[in-house]
């Protein structure tokens, strides 16, 4: 059992929707004319529409477990006074003096782009259950970074 945002759970849905209802119909599709062009053994696009038709059942396999032993978790159950799954934690590097906000949340809704981080980074498991005003060594690649955790919110 995975617990992840109810956006996460929609997204990946709606991921799962699309590769059912149109890319896979799509693929089928593929297979089909490259069997219509003639000899298999030199068909380069036959062989390709079967590994993208392969791609997509993976995916969908994948995405359909991912969803069955998904708990949406409610925001409005996330504590704010530790750091827990979904909650949006400011930190302060004190090496640089640098701010910088993620949110942490399930591995599926990992998106350093929108300053999302996997409950299971590096930087998530040193922050996991510690409070405002706590300093935290985590160790990354480049070494032990020291953090302070400036505030913790939804």
């Amino acid at each position: 059992m995975e617990y992840m945002s109810q956006e996460g759970y929609d997204e990946l849905n709606n991921e799962l929707n699309d590769l059912i209802k149109e890319r896979l119909p799509e693929a089928i599709q593929a297979i089909q004319e490259a069997r219509d062009k003639g000899d298999l053994s030199e068909n380069y696009e036959y062989r390709a529409a079967k590994r993208e038709h392969g791609r997509i059942l993976s995916r969908i396999r994948f995405l359909q477990k991912v969803l069955m032993y998904a708990r949406v978790l409610p925001a409005s159950q996330t504590e704010t006074d530790t750091v827990q799954l979904l909650t949006k934690v400011e930190l302060l590097n004190i090496a640089n003096n640098k701010k910088m906000a993620y949110t942490i949340v399930s591995p599926h809704e990992a998106n350093t782009r929108e300053r999302k981080i996997s409950i299971k980074s590096p930087i998530a498991k040193a922050l996991i259950n510690k409070h405002k005003g706590d300093v935290v060594e985590v160790h990354v690649p480049i070494g032990i970074v020291k953090l302070r955790i400036e505030s913790i919110g939804r």
